[in-house]
């Protein structure tokens, strides 16, 4: 072990079965508690916007897990122009040809941004481990580039926040049959949906190695129980929210004088009253 890797110091060692799948979130509690962590996410998006900083947040997890319900329920309340979802599916040749890095560097949000990415980087000691689209030599070697990448990412300033969606096979089985006999939700089905079950005890495996080996001080990993998916969408938005807003004054920035002298012409305004206002929602 490098000199690096022994500074990392290592999180409590995390195993899915050691995971409670109990954990329920009632209807109305869920609504109250999403509208106030959406408006959160909303004063930590304009706090970035002018504080300029950046944010990378990691989902993984089993298919059907609820990874794209929980990112739409944030994409829901976020604009657009300092935040972006980058689904990752597999590589094309263009960076099968380059280190497998290399397409992640490039989708790293500017100053001021938030990126959001539905699977990730982690793929190399997830699915291309357990499928045998890469080397062992290789896998095994990607633990240390892993945490070397997210040491040059956290230390350049860019938050990184990971999540695992951890769900059990029935519970996967049922969202797959519920997704077959909705006619708007097959597109998410695939053939290697079904056939990766087969793995299942690999895949743990596979996982359980992965937080061992990368879950660091600067950058832990957050599995959360996502047999109920209320529940689950609102640990991850709450756990996010919260490394988000560290350290970051959430308070509306005051207008521009400008811009207030302005509207005082335009607008039967009191004194201040424009700074007042700033922030609120109709």
């Amino acid at each position: 072990m490098s000199n690096s890797e022994k500074a990392e110091s290592r999180q409590k060692p995390i195993r899915l079965a050691k995971i409670d799948m109990d954990k329920k979130l009632e209807k109305e509690k869920y609504f109250r508690e999403l509208e106030a962590v959406q408006e959160k996410l909303r004063r930590i998006q304009q706090a970035y916007l002018f504080s300029g900083d950046s944010a990378v947040i990691v989902f993984e997890g089993w298919d059907a897990a609820g990874k794209g319900g929980t990112i739409r329920r944030m994409s829901a309340v976020l604009d657009p122009r300092g935040f972006k979802v980058w689904p990752i599916a597999a590589p094309r040749r263009y960076y099968l040809e380059r280190h497998y890095l290399s397409r992640f560097w490039e989708r790293l949000p500017p100053n001021g941004a938030v990126s959001i990415f539905d699977r990730s980087w982690y793929g190399r000691v997830l699915v291309e481990r357990v499928e045998g689209f890469t080397k062992p030599e290789e896998w095994k070697r990607a633990y240390r580039e892993i945490n070397e990448f997210e040491r040059l990412v956290a230390d350049n300033g860019t938050r990184l926040i990971k999540i695992f969606l951890h769900i059990t096979p029935e519970v996967q089985l049922e969202r797959f049959e519920e997704r077959l006999r909705d006619p708007m939700k097959r597109w998410k089905l695939s053939y290697e949906d079904f056939r990766n079950r087969e793995k299942w005890a690999a895949y743990e495996k596979a996982t359980d190695e992965m937080f061992a080996r990368t879950s660091t001080l600067q950058a832990p990993w957050y599995p959360i129980a996502a047999n109920d998916k209320k529940y689950a969408r609102i640990e991850a938005m709450n756990i996010i929210a919260g490394r988000l807003a560290e350290g970051v004054d959430l308070t509306p920035p005051p207008l521009d004088e400008k811009i207030e002298r302005e509207a005082g012409k335009l607008f039967d305004l009191e004194p201040n009253i424009v700074n007042m206002t700033v922030g609120r929602s109709d």
